[in-house]
């Protein structure tokens, strides 16, 4: 079941982003015009600020840099090495900026690499990174780390934000979402993940840099109590005037819990809402399609949808997903095996 389920979190995720990607940055009206309601895959429009010119069910940086993250996650042994991180996403950067895609790359990512590149430590770089980069390629740290001890958790997540949002608001989102994926691979429903991510959250608001904290576990909560009960039409526009849906993980990822909430767990579901949102919905659909493909597992998501992804070696997914998992049980405490 474990396997079955981070597999799903992988791949409801990398639904999520691609449905998302040719929506991303629009507003929920100008989707509409473009697009109609999108509940399939669709290739952007010619003048797709950052899009243009992707084909329709394309992955974009939200699946790269979680698969990339599993890979470094693995690689790494029961410490994480950020050297290791960083230089994979240097080589990362190098090869996006090769396929002309430079302007995917979310802003305290892009900042932190560009110090980085320029010299300054990766100590130093995630400094001020209070956007949803490390939220949205947090699930490979819940897949390999078990809820409890919950100290254990939130350390790793935290390490895996030092270089590029080191600050309480990105370490406690980040948080909150490898909580709920964590408890999906474990076996818990989509509501019991959702607690599980607001004890989290609580947790990771006291680390990090800066003085700046939010509380993400009470964001979280709202952000559920406004969509519940709603049908979609009615949410959807409250979801992007009450909480918001760019790219600050202060927005961003209560939204995704709200679309989980509306989705009520289901994967598919739950990135079809996200891309409809307007704003940043790639990121937003595959946080919250990620945790409920964790929730629900493998059988959940459209098998045809997967199929239609571009961009993606599934099989290599699936092997990822099973590494992660023996990691997992790897040590009792649920470090990774160096």
């Amino acid at each position: 079941m474990a396997i079955d389920r981070a597999t799903a979190a992988l791949l409801g995720g990398a639904l999520g982003d691609a449905l998302g990607m040719p929506t991303q940055l629009l507003t929920p009206e100008e989707i509409d015009r473009t697009y109609g309601f999108v509940d399939r895959f669709v290739a952007p429009s010619d003048d797709h600020p950052v899009s243009r010119g992707l084909p329709a069910g394309a992955i974009t940086d939200d699946t790269e840099q979680t698969l990339l993250l599993g890979r470094v996650l693995l690689e790494s042994g029961a410490v994480f090495d950020h050297r290791r991180w960083v230089d994979a996403l240097v080589s990362w950067e190098r090869e996006v900026k090769a396929r002309g895609s430079y302007d995917l790359l979310g802003p305290s990512t892009k900042r932190a690499l560009d110090a980085i590149n320029a010299g300054a430590s990766p100590e130093d770089a995630g400094r001020g990174g209070d956007t949803n980069g490390a939220a949205m390629r947090i699930a490979p740290v819940g897949i390999v780390m078990p809820f409890e001890p919950l100290e254990a958790l939130v350390a790793k997540v935290a390490e895996t934000c030092s270089a590029t949002h080191n600050t309480p608001i990105a370490i406690a989102t980040a948080s909150a979402v490898a909580a709920a994926v964590s408890c999906g691979v474990a076996g818990g429903n989509w509501r019991e993940a959702v607690d599980c991510a607001e004890h989290a959250a609580l947790r990771g608001a006291n680390l990090g840099d800066g003085s700046a904290r939010a509380d993400v576990a009470r964001l979280i909560r709202d952000a559920r109590d406004l969509v519940r009960g709603r049908p979609e039409a009615e949410a959807i526009p409250l979801i992007v005037e009450r909480i918001g849906t760019g790219v600050a993980a202060a927005e961003s990822v209560p939204a995704a819990f709200a679309v989980l909430e509306l989705a009520a767990g289901d994967p598919w579901r739950a990135a079809v809402v996200g891309a409809n949102l307007g704003g940043d919905t790639d990121t937003i659909g595959a946080i919250a399609a990620g945790m409920a493909g964790a929730c629900a597992g493998m059988a959940s998501l459209p098998a045809g949808r997967i199929a239609e992804l571009k961009g993606l070696d599934v099989e290599a997914v699936r092997l990822l997903a099973a590494e992660l998992v023996a990691a997992r049980f790897d040590r009792p405490d649920g470090r990774v095996a160096a």
